[in-house]
């Protein structure tokens, strides 16, 4: 048997080093979204040109209870916010390769101490927070839930209801359409964008419940409408949707609450909701069948509970004041929200970062 070469040992013996080495664990993303109403987490795998949810948070902490009176977020308000960020932080902490981003908005953006609170919790949890603007805050909606949208119609209405706010983005599917839509990889173009200073924390916290359910629910309707404004951009977009040429896409959870209701579902059921399509008048109908119940009823209601049993309301005015403005016969539902635009935001950039680091690599050997 013919002896080995001199170099030979060594190359058996970095083959069995690298057959040792572990295959470095796949990056998490993960992306914190703490609204008016809730703190809402998702942690992700990115999986082609989506993601894995691998674990999530979800608690209504109320943040900006109170704030619209006051001006300031409300020392029991933070500190539940606090708390709830804590497990966030934690869970966080538990994963060694993560790239994560975390935004505040509605509540944090109206109050005089919101950006005080935004470091009491980074010295709290050590979570570094962005203020975010309610332009990103309407992108992001729309990165959100590209996936939902119908690209053989001519332009969709994004509605994003929140509890301090609520974001409509107006979006131009027939120029996505010629650029080559969902196939191209790129985003559709956002036409216009407005933010309205109603969400369904301060609409309910103005006008609280009556006895004369019926004449409540128009005022809400008719104040939320008063406060919305069209932007010059979106106003060339009003044929498209009076000609049935455009569709809404609702990503709040008083749509994702319509859903439930419209199917009967004896508990909340993401698969069915998510990506679900009704028509205007099923959405109308879901919001009348829960303005004919009380607190009591609605907290009854499988797919509201007591968490949304006050507020669900007041989205519905919101919605119903949208959908009389920018009428479409189909609404498509996405559970889904700045989190998902977040993390997409996010493997986007590090598909960037290292298509740029293989190509200077490229060009380094070429060289060499």
């Amino acid at each position: 048997m013919a002896e080995p070469s001199p170099g030979e040992p060594g190359k058996v013996a970095a083959g069995r080093k690298r057959n040792r080495r572990k295959r470095a664990p796949s990056p998490v993303y993960g992306a914190i979204d703490l609204g008016t109403n809730n703190c809402r987490m998702l942690l992700a795998h990115r999986t082609g040109s989506g993601f894995q949810v691998i674990d999530a948070f979800s608690r209504v902490v109320r943040l900006g209870e109170g704030v619209a009176a006051e001006g300031r977020l409300s020392d029991d308000a933070m500190d539940r916010a606090v708390e709830a960020l804590k497990i966030c932080a934690s869970k966080i902490r538990r994963h060694k390769s993560i790239r994560y981003r975390s935004i505040a908005t509605q509540a944090c953006r109206m109050a005089g101490n919101g950006e005080a609170f935004l470091e009491r919790v980074r010295t709290e949890t050590g979570l570094e927070f962005d203020l975010i603007s309610p332009e990103e805050e309407a992108r992001l909606a729309v990165h959100g839930c590209v996936d939902l949208l119908d690209p053989d119609k001519d332009a969709a209405l994004v509605i994003d209801i929140g509890g301090g706010s609520t974001e409509l983005s107006w979006v131009d599917l027939a120029e996505w359409r010629k650029r080559g839509g969902p196939e191209s990889g790129g985003r559709p173009p956002m036409k216009s964008w407005t933010s309205t200073p109603v969400g369904v924390v301060t609409l309910s916290e103005r006008f609280p419940e009556r006895e004369d359910r019926e004449a409540w629910y128009n005022e809400m309707k008719a104040y939320a409408a008063g406060l919305m404004k069209t932007p010059r951009g979106a106003r060339a977009m009003r044929p498209l949707f009076s000609e049935g040429r455009g569709h809404l896409v609702g990503t709040s959870g008083t749509v994702t609450s319509m859903a439930g209701v419209h199917l009967r579902l004896p508990r909340y059921d993401r698969s069915r909701v998510d990506g679900l399509w009704m028509s205007g008048e099923e959405a109308l109908a879901a919001c009348a069948r829960l303005r004919n119940l009380d607190v009591a009823g609605r907290a009854l209601e499988p797919t509201i509970g007591s968490d949304r049993a006050e507020l669900v309301l007041a989205g519905c005015a919101i919605y119903e004041a949208v959908a009389e403005a920018w009428p479409a016969d189909r609404l498509r539902v996405g559970d889904r929200g700045l989190r998902e635009g977040m993390l997409l935001n996010l493997m986007r950039k590090s598909r960037k970062r290292r298509r740029k680091r293989r190509s200077s690599s490229d060009e380094t050997g070429g060289e060499e």
